[in-house]
This record gives C-alpha cells, sequence and structure tokens, in this order.
C-alpha cells in the first residue's frame, strides 16, 4: 500500500476531493434557500394559487434587530395585500401586464415600487438622512457649482412646471438626491424631483426633466411630513418619474416601427 492510502481504491486527495463536493453541493442549497426569504411564496399567473417551492423550500423567518430598535424579519408573515391595477395582454404565464388605470400611479411595470418601511431612514447617528437645506443646516452648495434653488424647472414638454425652491441632500453619502419643485398652477403645492431624473443647465438657470411633462408635476406623490422622507416615500417617487419614459405620452408606449 502506498504512502498516503487509506484503502487500495482510496487516498487522502480522493476523499478531500469528495468532502469539496459534499460541502460545495451544501453551500449552493443553502444559498438558493436563503434567496427565498424575499419575494415569496411565488403565484401563478393565471390561477393566482402559490406555486409549489420544490425541494428548495422557503427557510424559517430570521429576526434581524435594526441599529435604531425594532426588528424586521424575512420571510415576512405579511404579504402585499395592493391590487393589482393591470390586467395580462394574453392568457399565458408570463404575459405583460396592461395598466387598467394612470399607468404612473398604478404602480405595475416601471411605475412599481416595494413597500418597504414607512418611516425615514436614519444616518448612524440617528438623524433622518434625507433633509432639505433648510432642516440640514450644516450642509451647504459650493459657491463654484451651480445652486437649483431659483431655477426653472422645464418638463419634457417644452413647458415651464415649477420652480425650485430647496435642495434635499443625503447625509450619509453627501450628494443632492431631490430638488424641491413648487409647482405652477392655481392650487400651490410642492413636489419632489428626484436629481437622477434633472439635468442642471446653470447658464440658462434651468433644471430640464425629460420624463415627464409639466402637468404630471401635479400628481407626483406627496410627502407625510413637509420636512422629511420615508423609505417607501423615496421608491414611490422615483417610479413615478421613472414610469414617465414610458408612460407619459401615448407614443412613448407604442413600438418604434
Amino acid at each position: 500500500m502506498e504512502i498516503g492510502a487509506i484503502t487500495s481504491g482510496i487516498d487522502v486527495a480522493l476523499v478531500v476531493l469528495y468532502a469539496f463536493w459534499i460541502f460545495f453541493a451544501g453551500l449552493i442549497f443553502y444559498l438558493r434557500r436563503e434567496d427565498r426569504r424575499e419575494g415569496y411564496p411565488l403565484i401563478n399567473d393565471i390561477t393566482g394559487k402559490p406555486l409549489d417551492h420544490g425541494f428548495i423550500w422557503v427557510p424559517e423567518p430570521k429576526t434581524f434587530r435594526l441599529p435604531h430598535g425594532g426588528i424586521e424579519t424575512a420571510p415576512r408573515a405579511e404579504h402585499d395585500t395592493r391590487e393589482i391595477k393591470a390586467k395580462p395582454v394574453a392568457a399565458f404565464p408570463g404575459a405583460p401586464l396592461q395598466p387598467t388605470g394612470d399607468p404612473m400611479l398604478d404602480a405595475v411595470g416601471p411605475a412599481a415600487y416595494a413597500l418597504r418601511s414607512d418611516k425615514p431612514e436614519l444616518t448612524l447617528e440617528g438623524e433622518p438622512r434625507m433633509a432639505p437645506l433648510r432642516v440640514a443646516t450644516d450642509f451647504w452648495i459650493e459657491p463654484q457649482d451651480p445652486d437649483p434653488r431659483g431655477m426653472t424647472v422645464v418638463a419634457a414638454d417644452g413647458a415651464v412646471a415649477g420652480v425650485v425652491k430647496d435642495v434635499w441632500v443625503d447625509r450619509a453619502e453627501p450628494r443632492i438626491s431631490f430638488l424641491e419643485v413648487e409647482v405652477s398652477g392655481t392650487t400651490p403645492r410642492r413636489a419632489l424631483l428626484p436629481m437622477t431624473f434633472a439635468r442642471v443647465d446653470g447658464g440658462r438657470r434651468q433644471v430640464k426633466v425629460a420624463s415627464v411633462l409639466a402637468r404630471h408635476f401635479a400628481t407626483v406623490p406627496a410627502l407625510q411630513n413637509p420636512d422629511q422622507i420615508t423609505a417607501r416615500e423615496e421608491d414611490r417617487i422615483s417610479a413615478y418619474f421613472a414610469s414617465g419614459h414610458l408612460y407619459a405620452t401615448p407614443s412613448r408606449a407604442e413600438p418604434l416601427l
């Protein structure tokens, strides 16, 4: 018998190889279970009934202790009970959904958003992460950069949607996250414009928005608190402007050819 051999047909290298294979198979099984903590149970598009999970089942709920108090579990016991304001264009699994109401507000397609916590995200110091400069007084805009405040907001149709009145900053990652726009019209209101959908033209003193028309600023989802924004409100507002790229005009939803 050779040195290192356990029997005449198995040696240490072969045992290590088999152990690695068993470990790797177990790792894949574990990861496939863990990635089912969000988005399950899956629902059949046609029948509306939960799908069979197969041999890789959904794991037991895990509890996470949040840094500023409270706990979250995953998978969550509660389910999203929002009405789906859309219907399939055909009777086969995976068929595209056609919105049945206002596509920019019905939370389907590019307007979809997750039901994240309806509370503001916090910094390590416990302050709301997003805040307007009127609240976050320890932040400022560098003098060499264009200050959006006072600039006119011009929408995709070339019409004036309003005037920027304040700037919202991200305290955790110092940057501008939203522009607070005083919307033009008979009913005074303010709407948040995500900075990712705005292009600042310092020379013309304009903020240009390509995703929506001027009239759409009147129906931007409002905030519960004018000086705070919750995680759910962030997603909802961003989804509203994102959906404009497809739903702002009827022609955008049509094929190019």
